[in-house]
């Protein structure tokens, strides 16, 4: 699995890990993650990341 990191703050969204805390379950792959998704740390959107 991959791992994205949010070019303004750092944080790191692993696709095994997901993001529980907004609904998205462990094994989520990018692609598969909400448009509308925002960094939980900062606010911007998954333009914001780059693949680790």
């Amino acid at each position: 699995m991959k791992k994205y990191v949010c070019t303004i703050c750092g944080y790191v969204y692993d696709e095994a890990v997901g993001d529980p805390d907004s609904g998205i379950a462990p094994g989520t792959l990018w692609a598969d993650v909400p448009a509308d998704w925002v960094c939980p740390v900062c606010g911007v959107s998954k333009a914001e990341f780059s693949e680790m």
